[in-house]
């Protein structure tokens, strides 16, 4: 998504300026072409020959460098640049750049710049809640600037609280969700299901299944970017909450069943990626079931069917998506479950494919609707998430 975006990242004198190295790297990785600006205090915590290596360019410490191609630089990168990104964003360079100071290579350009600005604070706690930092913060907002909030957690300091610079994949996320996303889902409540059930057969075991949650939370976090207001409910995943998105925890069928009936009224599209377990056990036991010499039968009963109860309460301008997941004839099953649970799309996906199902970073799939069956090629969840949300939109 950020293939070829020329991304201008300023580095303030913050010890989190460490971090930096990595966001850069990332950012060059995703195709993007990153140019380093650090203040004169950054080059204490890191220096510029870092940043050289990672992105191939000449990283710039002052306006009066002149050992470069000539041309006013703070100018040029400030044309060129997609999206400016100051991260770490020190109170002080915060504070500057909110009244117009324009006293270093990075404000001068940051002036000079047009293009959409994400800011993101990393300080003591005591100075990011200072009224003057907040003052300032809501200054940039004003002035059309994004400023993300900090990360809580123990900082350089020894002291916890909110202030930490956020990690790599959620500045990234950011950038793209401003730069690199239609913002045509704006206005829209988007609800998604991710993640596997588990059902209890006694206070140790349960009966659950493969799923990682990825692509449900890959949606989720794409439909967020492109403007919409996203409500995530997730069985138990080791994935991260996606920023901005409202994340509602699960563990069992029922209490999915219970969570997304609750709510699903409010909602535009509803997409059901979660591997929802098909049945349970009659009764978990109240204490562990204790090892003997004889085998052991659980008796099992039917979960709800949360997709198809969607279906029979859909209004006329819900779109629901469900997910199937196959070992043998994958078409056939899942054009039938289209039709039985009232659908509006059915994503189909094989066990059997390499490169696809549970756990993989990439997905191989066919979609599938009224107006026939469309089958993609392999591509990261990520990219698949986006070609999902375009077919929504297009069919809503």
């Amino acid at each position: 998504m950020l293939k070829d975006k020329v991304i201008l990242l300023g580095v303030t004198g913050g010890i989190a300026a460490y971090k930096a190295a990595d966001l850069a790297s990332r950012l060059t990785k995703e195709g993007c072409d990153v140019h380093v600006i650090l203040t004169q205090n950054a080059t204490e915590f890191i220096t510029p020959l870092t940043f050289e290596t990672l992105t191939g360019n000449k990283c710039l410490t002052s306006t009066f460098d002149r050992n470069f191609e000539w041309d006013v630089k703070h100018v040029s990168l400030a044309k060129c640049a997609d999206a400016v990104v100051i991260a770490p964003a020190t109170a002080n360079v915060i504070a500057k750049l909110a009244h117009g100071l324009a006293d270093d290579m990075l404000t001068t350009t940051v002036l000079a710049a047009t293009c959409p600005k994400l800011v993101f604070p990393a300080m003591n706690t005591a100075m990011y809640e200072n009224p003057i930092t907040q003052d300032n913060i809501e200054c940039l907002r004003r002035y059309g600037f994004t400023v993300a909030e900090p990360a809580s957690g123990v900082l350089a300091c020894k002291d916890v609280g909110k202030g930490r610079l956020p990690d790599t994949d959620t500045i990234v996320s950011a950038i793209a969700g401003e730069i690199a996303c239609p913002h045509d889902m704006k206005g829209l409540h988007v609800l998604v299901t991710a993640g596997p059930t588990c059902e209890a057969i006694d206070p140790v075991r349960y009966i659950t299944n493969h799923s990682t949650g990825k692509m449900g939370y890959a949606l989720a976090e794409a439909a967020q970017q492109r403007g919409a207001n996203v409500t995530l409910v997730s069985g138990k995943t080791n994935l991260k909450s996606p920023d901005g998105v409202t994340v509602v925890p699960v563990t069992s069928a029922q209490d999915m069943y219970r969570a997304v009936l609750s709510i699903s009224d409010e909602y535009d599209v509803i997409i059901k990626t979660a591997a929802v377990a098909d049945y349970r056990p009659k009764q978990a036991a109240q204490n562990k079931i204790k090892k003997s010499d004889a085998d052991m039968s659980i008796p099992l009963v039917r979960n709800p069917d949360i997709l198809a109860e969607l279906g029979r309460r859909k209004r006329d301008s819900q779109f629901l998506c469900g997910f199937s997941m196959e070992t043998e004839n994958l078409l056939a099953n899942s054009a039938d479950k289209l039709q039985k649970k009232n659908a509006d799309m059915i994503v189909a996906n094989s066990l059997t494919t390499p490169g696809a199902g549970f756990g993989a970073d990439t997905n191989l799939v066919s979609l599938i609707t009224r107006e026939g069956i469309s089958q993609l090629e392999r591509m990261p969840k990520a990219q698949l998430a986006q070609v999902i949300l375009d077919t929504i939109l297009k069919l809503r």
